[in-house]
Parts: structure tokens; sequence; C-alpha cells
């Protein structure tokens, strides 16, 4: 599935001087490869030069390979995977829909599952996940992929809501992190993993809901604080990720949001489709992977993403 990158153009919004440094000015948006018909989760593997993201309906994991360009198809079915990240250890870690699980990749190929359950009741369908510094594993679990048959299996919610979980590194025991969220969406930790932040789109399903990101502070295993960071005026705020200096780029209608770590909208990379989700790749980490509905985008930007870790 080799395609040629369409030069979209210079796409740089700047709502506020910090963002200047922050943009590349000779920096074009690249849309690198389409025919997804939402994609999702990138992740990246710099010791092997290349980003895998999710097709949710399509239920398949896509390669694209930095080096040639080309796209392929790296695991299908994919139980209609969504968010993903590395672990400590490098491995992958899903969410899928379809299987309602949080599964990690281990090195021979074979899926481990972390977590499919909570107090004995299934998950609703895992949607975007995290790794901590001490390796517990913390992902959210709205209803996206049981609200119908797209992105998953049409099915009532066993557990009655929709939460923030945690799951121990020691004991693998999953235990509820906060659950106060409406759809609980994206989440990404600050550079010294004291805070984490964590989207919530729940104005998909309630009327004047929740389109905000909110920032708690991180207690070993538990969360405190929780006020709301940022609310989008685009959309929602879906997947995001935090770079080098504490600033979060966050997926809206419009394209990239980029908020400084005061919570200050000061600038946008604008995308044709609505994005999903961001990371950061390439060797110095200051490429900036995006996801948007049909199709995979990227752009330099003046700054380098955290680690997944």
């Amino acid at each position: 599935m080799t395609q040629t990158p369409e030069n979209i153009g210079h796409r740089i919004e700047i709502l506020d001087p910090r963002f200047t440094a922050l943009r590349i000015s000779s920096a074009q948006l690249e849309r690198l490869w389409t025919g997804g018909r939402w994609v999702e989760g990138p992740v990246y593997f710099g010791d092997g030069k290349y980003l895998l993201f999710s097709d949710i309906p399509n239920n398949r994991i896509l390669r694209f390979d930095e080096t040639d360009g080309q796209v392929s198809v790296w695991r299908a079915p994919s139980n209609n995977s969504n968010g993903q990240t590395r672990d400590r250890q490098g491995r992958l870690v899903t969410c899928e829909h379809l299987s309602r699980q949080v599964t990690r990749t281990e090195y021979d190929g074979t899926r481990t599952v972390l977590a499919d359950q909570f107090d004995g009741k299934r998950l609703n369908s895992p949607n975007d996940v995290v790794v901590a510094a001490d390796g517990a594993v913390w992902f959210t679990d709205p209803t996206y992929g049981i609200d119908g048959d797209y992105e998953g299996d049409f099915a009532v919610s066993e557990i009655g809501n929709s939460n923030l979980y945690r799951v121990d590194p020691g004991t693998g025991a999953v235990q509820i992190a906060c659950g106060d969220l409406v759809q609980p969406n994206g989440l990404a930790f600050s550079a010294d993993g004291l805070q984490l932040f964590v989207s919530d789109t729940g104005a998909s399903h309630v009327d004047n809901g929740p389109r905000h990101i909110r920032r708690f502070d991180v207690d070993g295993a538990t969360l405190r604080g929780g006020e709301v960071f940022s609310v989008c005026a685009a959309g929602v705020y879906d997947g995001f990720r935090v770079d080098m200096q504490g600033n979060i780029w966050a997926s809206a209608a419009d394209g990239v949001h980029c908020i400084s770590p005061d919570g200050d909208l000061i600038g946008k990379v604008l995308v044709p489709e609505t994005v999903s989700n961001v990371c950061f790749g390439g060797p110095k980490r200051n490429r900036l992977y995006i996801t948007g509905t049909t199709s995979l985008y990227s752009t330099y930007v003046g700054v380098c993403g955290l680690p997944y870790f």
C-alpha cells in the first residue's frame, strides 16, 4: 500500500507567541497515507523505524515504514484495536474494542491479557492506555466500542459506568482510579510522572457534556485533584501526547491543539480531517504523527516529544 506523500501545505495557526518556537516555519503538513475508516492509536517504534496505528472499523493494525513510506497490514483481525503504547520492555500494549480487553504483545508475537473485567464484570471497550514508570498500566474504558456494531459489538455495559483503571504491576489487580468521568478517553503522564492528564469526551453522549482534559496529581496508585485543565473549543479532545517542555498536543475537530503547561491554547496544526490521536516519532522524536479520520499525517515541530514510557 505504497502511496506518494501529499503535501497539504503550511498549516500552522499561532495564537500565542510561545507557539512560535514550537513550530518550524518551513515544515509542511504531509498526508502519508489514506484509506482507513477511523484511524487511531499511533505508537512509534524507534528501534524498528516504523509506526503502528489502528484502523478500528476495518479491524486491523497498520504499519508505516519510516524508511520507505510503505504502509502494510501488521495485524488483522485486530479485535477492533484502538489506543496503543509500549511498556518498559518495549512491548506493545493495545486496547481492543471487540474482545473488551487490554492486551500485551510478547516478543514472540503471542498476546497476554492484562485486563478484561472488573469485579467479575466485563469491561466496556478499553480505549487508550499508558504505562507508568513503576510498570502499572493505566487505561480508559468508555462505551464507544459497545455503543454499536461499527467499532466492536453492540452490548449493554455490565459495569454500568465508564471508568479510568489502573492495573497493578505486581499483582495484576484491576482497580478503579477515577469513577467520575462520563466518557474517559485519551491520557498521558507528565515528564516526571507526578501528573496524569485525562480527556473526557462525554459531550458525545450527554448534552453540554464534558469536552475537556482534566489534570490529576499521582500519588502511587492514587489520584488526587482532577481539575479541568483545558476545554476544547472545536469538537472534543481525544488522544494526546506531551512534549519535553510540558506542552500537550491534543487532537480536535480542526486539527491538533497545542496547550501550554498552564493550560493556555497557544497554537494549532490545522488538519483537513477530524483528528483522533497523535504521537511523536522520528530519530529525534520531533516528527508529529497525526491520525485523522481516514488518513495518517505528519509534520515536524520545534520540540521533542516525551518517550512513551
